[in-house]
């Protein structure tokens, strides 16, 4: 069962230590007796702790303990950073002018705070011209390296030979 699921009559202890809606101890007592007590507040019991000796449950308004849960959730999702992870693809022959225009585009992705993923992709036999695959990223590299950094070394994920960039912090 879900701690927000414990409420009033689903909770199926025997006896609970209870907590008052002001936060004073009522000590241990039968569920019924626990319960009968939320009823004379006109409030709910809400099992806190279900895991503890003897379970812990509270005196609370539920709806209002449920709306400032989700408050409270809404707050910290809209506080997390979201990560977007953009792709630059290209092969291995294309043109310098053409890697140019895409390393152009990837840095104004990582002016925007946004990762870029790297993947040459390799047509046919190109597997077995890996150092021109390898000098192609590499020109590529070094066109963005004044607003990138990387975690780790290009590596070969089927077909596509990628590496992942991070925005430097300096040029935001």
């Amino acid at each position: 069962m879900n701690d927000s699921e414990m409420v009033n009559e689903r909770i199926r202890f025997k006896e609970v230590l209870v907590i008052g809606p002001n936060g004073e101890p009522f000590g241990v007592m039968p569920i019924k007796a626990a319960q009968q007590k939320s009823i004379e507040f006109g409030m709910d019991l809400l099992c806190v702790s279900p895991k503890a000796v003897p379970p812990v449950c509270k005196i609370v308004d539920y709806g209002k303990y449920k709306f400032e849960k989700e408050k409270k959730a809404k707050e910290a999702k809209k506080n997390q950073k979201k990560t977007v992870v953009k792709e630059i693809r290209f092969t291995a022959t294309t043109d310098k002018h053409d890697l140019q225009t895409k390393a152009n585009n990837a840095i104004k992705f990582l002016q925007d705070g946004m990762k870029v993923k790297v993947s040459v992709f390799i047509k046919g036999r190109m597997m077995q011209r890996m150092d021109i695959v390898k000098e192609t990223l590499n020109t590529f590299l070094e066109l963005v390296k004044d607003y990138s950094s990387t975690e780790k070394q290009p590596e070969l994920l089927g077909k596509d030979y990628f590496i992942m960039l991070n925005p430097k912090s300096s040029k935001k």
